[in-house]
């Protein structure tokens, strides 16, 4: 299949990337906001960047480049989550992380109690970010330059599809560890599934959109779990609106299926994971409203 997206992507340097078709786009969008890679010279980080790697959901955005030859308009963010973390509420941060006083109510969840919330305090369980606490102005500055200009494009691409077919598929692609550790839900040595789909236990998507997404994965081979052990952060619930006719899911692809876990490098099942990912998205496209 020839490529068919646009000539001219909607590139905003070191935030984001947008890919719309050529022709008529249909009513999904497809997002990555955990698989940048663009360090910012602000970080400021205690760890070298190789040892930031892990915490990115590394290639996944190449898994689901071929999106918009079939239809599908994708966004991918091009900052990296350890940075700010765009599935984050704003409000979900750790005050022990910030020199001075925030000057507004925090809520930090359960998230930041695991060092895994707006602001990270871990790339993984024991190796630290930062060594250093946070100027205030420092964090707001990645609210306003990064986390709020790339939630606002991302509304923005669904509301126009709502506008223009009555409704929006809105996916979220992340990447899971094979083995659960101490800051994930379901705790150390859990092995995972190949797939797990996250509707916020049937908030933001109609339970037959979910299902049939479990189906399309199955079809091609993939053992699917849902909503355990991941169920969907804040970007689900704040386009999730079944009602108004978004439907929201997270798709976890476990990263034994197509990446080295330790050199954030393809691994050898790679290829053949693309193609059954893209048997998938083709399969979608083919129906995209249940």
């Amino acid at each position: 299949m020839g490529r068919k997206v646009s000539l001219y992507p909607d590139h905003q340097a070191g935030l984001w990337v947008v890919e719309r078709p050529a022709e008529r786009p249909l009513p999904i969008v497809f997002d990555c906001p955990h698989s940048g890679h663009d360090y910012p010279a602000d970080f400021g980080s205690c760890q070298p960047l190789e040892a930031l790697r892990p915490a990115e959901d590394a290639l996944v955005e190449s898994l689901v480049a071929r999106a918009p030859d079939y239809g599908i308009t994708v966004i991918r963010a091009l900052f990296p989550r350890s940075y700010v973390d765009v599935n984050r509420a704003e409000d979900d941060l750790d005050p022990e992380l910030i020199e001075g006083e925030w000057p507004a109510p925090l809520r930090p969840g359960p998230k930041s109690e695991l060092g895994i919330g707006l602001i990270r305090r871990w790339v993984v369980p024991g190796v630290p970010i930062y060594d250093r606490k946070l100027e205030v102005a420092e964090v707001q500055a990645r609210i306003e330059g990064y986390w709020r200009p790339y939630r606002a494009r991302l509304r923005t691409l669904v509301d126009e599809l709502v506008e223009r077919h009555g409704r929006c598929v809105y996916l979220q692609w992340h990447s899971m560890k094979s083995v659960g550790n101490a800051a994930t839900p379901d705790g150390p040595g859990a092995r995972r599934p190949d797939v797990v789909l996250g509707d916020r236990r049937s908030t933001t998507a109609r339970p037959r959109l979910t299902g049939r997404l479990r189906n399309l994965f199955g079809d091609q081979g993939f053992r699917v779990r849902v909503n355990v052990p991941y169920a969907g952060a804040d970007l689900l619930r704040v386009i999730g609106d079944p009602a108004h006719h978004v439907d929201a899911v997270q798709i976890e692809l476990n990263r034994a299926l197509f990446i080295d876990e330790d050199s954030v490098v393809r691994n050898r099942r790679y290829d053949e994971t693309k193609a059954r990912i893209e048997g998938v998205i083709e399969a979608l496209a083919a129906r995209p409203l249940p």
